[in-house]
């Protein structure tokens, strides 16, 4: 989608830092973090939210990068967070997981 920032840094057309990325997903670091690490893990697919998600294996690829991402990092732990909608909080609609730990 041409006006979604995650697809903008996903193209480089937006700078970021990737801490993670495979062929499914990548992860950068929230500009606005509500915790110590405060990670967004992304699916390069655009997905408007969970509501779309048609393919479950999808969800399954994220969770399996979350595992990957705490390794990374050392988070042993963390919450998730999925906010679907704008009334649930949703700012972006681009599907992404926020990994939150102190």
């Amino acid at each position: 989608m041409s006006d979604c920032v995650f697809c903008k840094i996903l193209n480089k057309e937006i700078p970021s830092t990737f801490i993670y990325e495979d062929d499914v997903c990548f992860a950068i670091n929230d500009i606005n973090p509500k915790a110590k690490k405060h990670i967004l893990v992304i699916p390069k697919i655009h997905v408007e939210s969970l509501n779309e998600v048609e393919d479950l294996s999808l969800i399954k690829d994220l969770f399996s990068a979350i595992k990957k991402i705490n390794k990374q990092e050392g988070i042993k732990e963390f919450k998730t967070l999925i906010n679907t909608g704008k009334k649930a909080g949703q700012e972006v609609f681009h599907l992404h997981i926020h990994i939150l730990s102190d």
